[in-house]
């Protein structure tokens, strides 16, 4: 039996209006979820392999990436940063007002509040941003650019298929995976950089979406650029036992150190925010500019201070310059508003903190020269892991990007100590949340709420409905015969009513009622009908596919209580 091209099409169509909805509606793992999550991924991880090419391309053209840095200050590219400021500038001026706002803290609002839909404008005014602000080194990382470019297409391409919103949320989720994978070629770090400051919390049929993702990412940039783990030049070797007691003088050094660079951060992002745009940027490239006239390995995303730490052979003193230089180099660029990620300048600030520290302790214990090394990752991995609140993704990041396993009991001990003195110590908050308090932003959703939204009203809908015409004669007679299935009606004004019947009298005097009924697509989650009918704490929504007309189910607050009772949730 053959079937033409247009059955397929129809049969297709169908099934993408309805079957399709009806498994990804449900919170759980299913094949089609899956195959989504690796299409979208594959898509999200060519956008971030074009950003990154473009950057090679730029750092070739510009020959950024082979400054002598002996006789600098009579190089033109020092100046990138102040033309990179002004390029900025002008791009957000092309672009459209309604969609100025990017980076990981508004990534992080949507996933929360709309379930990550966020508007494809975003897109290009991202991508050439950030662009525009690695390509100047600017101190910024490039995972801020890959999270939101990955989110946006992502959830864009999920929204044109009109997926429901619990299986946008995970799309948006996975496409941010595949952009950190492709970014680092760290799959895994991708992963529970994902759950631990994205999703925020553990949900099994997130998982293999996410991860499918991130290989797909990972396999994207291997395909590209090889196989490289950017700091396995690094030289590890694994710590003899009766060194412990220094790292634990370490992490408390890191837990100081990275509870004073977030204190500061909020501070100049606050005092900051009610600037005028054109003067924070320029003021960002003229400090970078600045820097980079002085203390050049300080620009960038952190390379260049990993490299003067570790293999340059420098002094106690110029560590300690370098390390203010890169400080304010970050702070100025995050702060005043340049677009991109926080990963890479922590990188550099923690070697070079990591660096310090053995560097000093050599100078009373010499046997600990050998591995200045180990202690420039554990620098790394606990600047970034506290500073983000993300330990576990910062532990297995450095895993990935070194490919050596001698640093996780070494990192691990250290991360948790630095963790305890800034969070506890200190009360430091994840730069993150603070960035969107300070935004006026929300991101706190209730616990049953949060629940109701990762179900889709497909799931718990009632099909069992009987629509009649609008006919006075015909209502009670059908009404009667409904057996207890919901009778609706369509009113003069076109909108959905239920029809009621109740006792009047002991004489058998029966009243026939219209009830009022809102509807909701059928792409929203559980937790859209619950607030339409919290107020009155009874009633049903009806649900609609394509049009308000469409009506194909019916969701009371009756089956809305059992389901949370259930514990399914």
């Amino acid at each position: 039996m053959q079937i033409s091209f247009e059955e397929l099409k129809e049969k297709s169509q169908r099934y993408l209006r309805t079957g399709l909805k009806d498994q990804l509606s449900e919170a759980r793992t299913s094949a089609q979820l899956c195959a989504l999550a690796l299409v979208f991924a594959l898509i999200a991880s060519g956008v971030i392999l074009m950003l990154r090419v473009m950057l090679a391309w730029s750092n070739e053209l510009t020959g950024a990436q082979e400054l002598d840095f002996t006789e600098i200050t009579a190089d033109w590219r020092v100046f990138l940063p102040l033309l990179a400021a002004i390029l900025i500038r002008v791009a957000i001026k092309l672009g459209s007002r309604r969609y100025k706002r990017l980076g990981i803290a508004y990534v992080l609002h949507m996933f929360k509040m709309h379930y990550g839909k966020l508007p494809l404008p975003s897109a290009p005014a991202q991508f050439f941003q950030a662009f525009f602000a690695l390509a100047g080194n600017f101190s910024v990382g490039r995972e801020g650019p890959a999270i939101h470019l990955g989110a946006v297409t992502a959830s864009v391409l999920a929204e044109r298929l009109k997926l429901p919103d619990n299986s946008v949320r995970i799309m948006c989720a996975s496409g941010i995976a595949a952009g950190i994978a492709a970014t680092f070629n760290a799959p895994l770090a991708a992963v529970i950089f994902v759950f631990e400051v994205i999703v925020r919390e553990y949900k099994i049929h997130y998982f293999f979406p996410i991860m499918l993702s991130a290989i797909c990412g990972a396999l994207s940039s291997q395909l590209v650029f090889g196989d490289v783990h950017e700091f396995e030049h690094i030289k590890v070797l694994a710590i003899p036992l009766d060194q412990y007691p220094l790292l634990a003088i370490a992490g408390l050094a890191l837990g100081c150190a990275a509870a004073a660079f977030n204190r500061v951060l909020i501070l100049v992002t606050e005092k900051a925010a009610n600037r005028s745009l054109t003067l924070r940027l320029l003021l960002a490239g003229a400090i970078t500019t600045a820097i980079g006239l002085v203390m050049p390995q300080a620009l960038g995303t952190g390379d260049w201070a990993i490299e003067a730490a570790l293999n340059q052979h420098p002094t106690v003193l110029f560590l300690m310059a370098l390390l203010l230089a890169k400080v304010i180099a970050t702070i100025a660029a995050i702060g005043l508003g340049i677009p991109g990620g926080l990963i890479g300048p922590l990188y550099g600030i923690g070697a070079i903190v990591g660096t310090l520290i053995a560097m000093m302790s050599a100078q009373l214990f010499p046997a600990l020269s050998p591995y200045i090394g180990l202690y420039a990752v554990i620098g790394m991995t606990a600047m970034m892991g506290v500073s983000l609140n993300a330990p576990l993704a910062g532990l297995v990041a450095l895993l990935e990007l070194t490919n050596d396993t001698n640093i996780i009991l070494p990192a691990m001990f250290v991360t948790v100590l630095a963790f305890l003195v800034s969070y506890r110590g200190f009360n430091s908050q994840s730069i993150f949340l603070r960035q969107l308090d300070i935004m006026g932003l929300e991101y706190r959703v209730p616990v049953i709420n949060a629940a109701l939204q990762k179900t889709g009203v497909r799931a718990l809908m009632n099909r069992r409905v009987v629509v009649v015409n609008n006919d006075e004669s015909l209502l009670l007679e059908v009404l009667k015969r409904a057996q207890g299935r919901p009778v609706l009606v369509r009113n003069e004004q076109g909108r959905f009513e239920k029809l009621k019947l109740e006792m009047q009298s002991f004489e058998g005097d029966e009243t026939l009622y219209r009830l009022p009924m809102q509807g909701l697509p059928d792409t929203a989650t559980l937790n859209e009908a619950y607030e339409l009918l919290l107020p009155k704490r009874s009633g049903e929504v009806f649900i609609w596919q394509d049009t308000p007309d469409n009506l194909v189910g019916v969701i009371s607050w009756a089956n809305l209580q059992q389901e949370i009772r259930s514990g399914k949730l």
